[in-house]
């Protein structure tokens, strides 16, 4: 005789693809016209009544099925998701694959079991257009409850911590492509990409955390008509590059002299414009020279990604040098091209400016190949969601190329996120754009080398080399410096203009990581004066209550909850200093709990601990951990020891 519960899981299995492929076919015929069927419309009525029929009977044999197999055996998890899976589908019908979630409770006090679906269905139901409140889908799955033997009491909860949250967002698993850093080959990184590159990196861990699948994109500026005037000059200055690998050192300086030939020198340009066909042309030699040209561009730019903690995969103009001729293609076929002084414009609707897809000499513009990435993103890389970090000034010409994608069928706005998220330019303590003394704009790495001697100073003047080995001493002062540097731009609102000061962002009062280092670094040394080591606290974690009785255990313990709210905030606006402002209040709420609310005693005599207030200990550990991972979404490295 075979096991009655894996017969019944059989039947019950084929039952629901039937309900299920019925249901399809009632759908489909909603719409006959699309199918071909329109002549045929009182046969499909009437087939459309006896399926209808058919399927409420399968209904009834189901709920009978379900009835007798709770009288046998029963897994409550498994029917507490039937029971929350027919309320879902009740409340929300048109929602294709809603998640489900049903999980046992940590914490006995919240109830026995969870469901988690509301925050993932309002994820998935935003990339569809529609904006529904976490809060408004539990209440409407609540009303749909059916009739059950289970269930006695509902009640709605807030989100709980970082993990539920990590764990809810998993569900909906999207592609996002994040755009951002984008240095020009030949020329030096400065203060403009700084924000880029923090910005963007930014947005990735936190797109990352939350669970989606992240392409992060470096469209560098690298072909073009400055790479004819560059291959020509490294063939005068080392004629044999194709053999010897040229000792360039300073690519800025190379790129300078060879601008001066360019406006100095006719015949000297003429061959430039002839190395500019030769390259475009694919012919092997003058694809080694612009190779040659970009790994010394590429070493420059790694050294500050790898001060910086920066993944990026470099993906230049050059990769959409072909696609470009079948988007201008493209744009013809569907009559959206015209022609203005020999340039091939298009108009997209609402937009005041054109978009130049081909100059009047036969070349290509930024139009085109933005147009050639945008496309090859949505089609090739099948991305949901697309972010664009660049300064603000570039948002009317991306807002253009959005509205030219729509146009033409690429994609849909309620379906796809395509968006510009633009910042704001870097000031110098005078309030005008951020230069050298000489008036250049500040390289890059001049500036992160800057930010080590003054970290190190400041360490200094703490006396901190006296207490910290040399090793800790070195970790500190890159996660001071480079901390320090990433926070001030962070912590400011993108969308405006930030004062780049030195003296403000190592400061270790107020809103800096700098004091907010110093805070972890102190809550993380509880646990070791307690000697409570990490599976001490785990396993404190599995059998102790956390009794918030003290006003400010229950402050502390509301700003912890807080933090998939302010996450999910920042996941509709993109604003990161939501987050840089959350952790300033938890690092001084948690002060106050400190101050306030005794964690360890201790023998006034001896000094030695004679108290360990469990519970309290877990909320420093909870607070330690919202604050490293908080961190690591802005791309801070705490260290142990400071």
């Amino acid at each position: 005789m075979g096991d009655p519960v894996a017969e019944y899981s059989s039947r019950l299995q084929q039952q629901e693809q039937e309900i299920n492929s019925l249901t399809a076919e009632i759908e489909s015929l909603k719409n006959p016209q699309s199918l071909g069927l329109s002549s045929h419309l009182d046969g499909l009525r009437e087939e459309n009544t006896k399926l209808k029929y058919r399927l409420n009977i399968l209904k009834r044999s189901l709920q009978e099925e379900r009835s007798q197999r709770s009288k046998t055996m029963m897994n409550i998890n498994q029917r507490l998701q039937e029971i929350f899976g027919e309320a879902i589908r009740e409340a929300w019908p048109d929602l294709e694959n809603p998640p489900l979630a049903v999980t046992p409770n940590q914490q006995a006090k919240f109830g026995d079991y969870q469901c988690n679906s509301a925050m993932a269905m309002a994820q998935m139901m935003k990339s569809k257009g529609l904006k529904v409140n976490p809060r408004e889908i539990a209440e409407k799955i609540q009303q749909n409850i059916p009739d059950n033997e289970l269930v006695e009491k509902t009640e709605i909860a807030g989100p709980g911590f970082q993990a539920q949250a990590s764990k809810i967002l998993h569900a909906v698993r999207h592609r996002v492509v994040v755009d951002f850093s984008s240095p020009n080959i030949a020329k030096e990184m400065h203060v403009g990409h700084l924000r880029s590159t923090i910005i963007g990196d930014s947005m990735c861990r936190l797109f990352e955390f939350l669970g989606y699948d992240v392409l992060r994109l470096n469209h560098v500026g690298d072909w073009g008509t400055q790479f004819g005037m560059l291959i020509a000059h490294l063939q005068d200055k080392f004629p044999n590059y194709l053999t010897v690998s040229p000792p360039i050192g300073d690519l800025q300086a190379f790129y300078k002299e060879s601008k001066k030939r360019f406006d100095e020198e006719e015949d000297f340009k003429k061959r430039a414009y002839q190395c500019v066909v030769k390259l475009q042309s694919k012919d092997p030699a003058f694809i080694k020279g612009w190779n040659l040209i970009c790994d010394v561009s590429r070493n420059e730019f790694q050294k500050v990604y790898n001060c910086l903690d920066i993944q990026i995969i470099e993906r230049g103009e050059s990769f959409y040098q072909e696609k470009m001729i079948a988007v201008v293609k493209e744009f013809e076929a569907k009559g959206l091209v015209e022609m203005d002084e020999g340039r091939k414009i298009v108009f997209a609707p609402g937009q005041q400016i054109p978009l130049t897809v081909v100059k009047s000499d036969g070349g290509y513009t930024y139009d085109t190949s933005d147009l050639a990435a945008l496309r090859q993103r949505l089609f090739d890389e099948k991305a949901d969601i697309i972010i664009y970090v660049t300064d603000s000034g570039q948002g009317t010409h991306f807002q253009v190329v959005f509205a030219a994608a729509q146009m033409i069928g690429w994609y849909d706005p309620k379906v796809t996120r395509v968006e510009h998220a633009g910042f704001g330019v870097v000031l110098g303590e005078d309030k005008k754009k951020f230069k050298t003394r000489s008036g250049d704009t500040v390289r890059l790495m001049d500036l992160l080398d800057e930010g080590l001697k003054r970290s190190m100073d400041k360490l200094k003047e703490k006396d901190r080399d006296k207490v910290l080995s040399t090793e800790e001493l070195t970790k500190a002062q890159h996660s001071v410096a480079f901390g320090c540097i990433k926070y001030a731009d962070l912590s400011h609102n993108r969308i405006n203009d930030y004062v780049f000061s030195f003296d403000k962002m190592l400061d270790d009062r107020g809103n800096t990581a700098a004091y907010l280092l110093y805070a972890f670094t102190r809550i993380r040394s509880i646990a070791r004066l307690a000697n409570i080591d990490e599976v001490a606290l785990r396993k404190a974690a599995e059998t102790t209550d956390v009794l918030l009785q003290h006003d400010k255990e229950w402050k502390l313990g509301k700003c912890l909850i807080r933090f998939p709210e302010i996450l999910q905030k920042i996941l509709d606006d993109l604003l990161l200093h939501t987050l840089c402002d959350y952790l300033y209040e938890l690092a001084t709420t948690f002060t106050e709990f400190y101050d306030s609310c005794y964690c360890i005693e201790k023998d006034r005599q001896t000094g030695e601990v004679v108290k360990v207030n469990m519970w309290r200990m877990l909320l420093c550990d909870a607070t330690a951990a919202i604050m490293a991972k908080g961190f690591d979404i802005l791309g801070i490295n705490p260290v142990s020891r400071m």
